[in-house]
């Protein structure tokens, strides 16, 4: 059966800097193919590749995003809180990573973390860059989102890309919300997952993706539910799942 496909969490987040060049590199360097990141838009509406909807745990500055130009964003020291050794790592443009994953050949689940009131906006100047940047030869990326507007939008704006509903728990309505938001794939917190929802999202035809998982022993039995795809902050300890056989429960 198909292996689980592993996904490097905002990069590789336990070994650096989550979101950053460092971060994908790092990603890339333990064997990852595939990298989940996060986009939102600044005061100047330019995409990047942060979290939160401030800048205060990542950086040493602190603020909303939205409420700072590009400039301001991309002067901020975005590697220095994790270690010394990435003190100058600065928080990417959404422009330059697409580069970046181009060079490094890893795909991407692209979630979209727009502030209140900016689904529509933040949907839109991703897909377009989506549209203009994404290197050919790589696999077309997955964008997701907590945000059922912002998938509504994505959805507009650029119908041929996969879309993923992301929930903590698969709500009981599941099938009239990845109706609604066009979503052919279901993200869910790995610890909320049970067997009998796996399969019955299986059976619909709906491929569960799991985050966020560390543990070796867990990931094992998420995959041997058939769930098709594991985020982790740390992928190396995962990248053999592979061998771990798949069956309906």
């Amino acid at each position: 059966m198909d292996p689980a496909l592993i996904i490097g969490h905002r990069g590789a987040a336990a070994s650096a800097p989550e979101n950053t060049v460092a971060g994908f590199c790092k990603a890339a360097s333990l064997g990852v193919r595939w990298v989940e990141f996060d986009v939102r838009l600044t005061a100047d509406n330019v995409v990047v590749v942060l979290h939160d909807d401030t800048v205060d745990r990542t950086t040493d500055g602190c603020g909303a995003a939205a409420a700072m130009s590009f400039a301001e964003i991309e002067r901020l020291d975005a590697g220095g809180w994790f270690g010394a050794a990435f003190r100058g790592e600065r928080v990417p443009s959404f422009e330059a990573v697409i580069a970046l994953l181009g060079e490094l050949g890893l795909g991407a689940v692209v979630e979209l973390k727009p502030a209140k009131g900016r689904e529509a906006a933040t949907a839109e100047a991703t897909m377009a860059l989506l549209r203009s940047r994404w290197p050919r030869h790589l696999p077309p990326p997955i964008v997701s989102s907590f945000a059922e507007a912002a998938l509504i939008a994505a959805r507009a704006a650029a119908p041929g890309l996969q879309r993923a509903l992301l929930v903590e728990a698969v709500p009981a309505d599941w099938r009239a919300r990845l109706a609604a938001t066009g979503s052919t794939m279901l993200h869910a917190d790995h610890q909320r997952l049970a067997p009998a929802e796996v399969a019955a999202l299986r059976a619909a035809g709906t491929p569960v993706f799991a985050y966020t998982v560390n543990d070796r022993a867990r990931a094992e039995l998420l995959a041997s539910w058939g769930v098709a795809g594991l985020f982790s902050d740390r992928p190396e300890r995962l990248a053999d799942l592979i061998s771990v056989p798949r069956h309906h429960t």
